[in-house]
Formats: structure tokens, C-alpha cells, sequence
């Protein structure tokens, strides 16, 4: 097992893996999120087809819906 960066904190991870099964591992519902990987923002419509790699960077923000 290798390691991933979720917000700055490292994140032990099986690979391959697939942004969307991560998040699914890390208890996030791939639709109630918005990821940016290195530096660059993923739409969810890519979680599925999008692999991390060891080291990668994600920075997760939890989408909340109020009013």
C-alpha cells in the first residue's frame, strides 16, 4: 500500500484506484464533492475514469446545501 495527500494529510491507499472508488473508500459520495488533483480541478463526470497514483495531491471539499 502506497500513500495519496487528502488535504494535506497522507492517505493510505490500495493502486490502481480510481478517483471515484477513493472516495467511495474514504466514506465521500463522488457526487457530494469537489476534487481538485494536483493543482487542477476534476469534474465528477471524470472521477470514474481518473487513476491516482502514489503521492498524488487532492485537495476534497464537502458540497453543502442549506437555506
Amino acid at each position: 500500500m502506497q500513500q495519496v495527500i487528502a488535504n494535506g494529510q497522507p492517505v493510505t491507499s490500495a493502486f490502481p484506484v480510481t478517483l471515484e472508488q477513493f472516495l467511495v473508500a474514504q466514506g465521500l459520495l463522488p457526487r457530494s464533492v469537489v476534487v481538485e488533483l494536483n493543482g487542477e480541478p476534476v469534474a465528477p463526470s471524470e472521477f470514474a475514469g481518473r487513476n491516482l497514483g502514489p503521492g498524488d495531491r487532492l485537495e476534497i471539499v464537502r458540497i453543502v446545501a442549506g437555506g
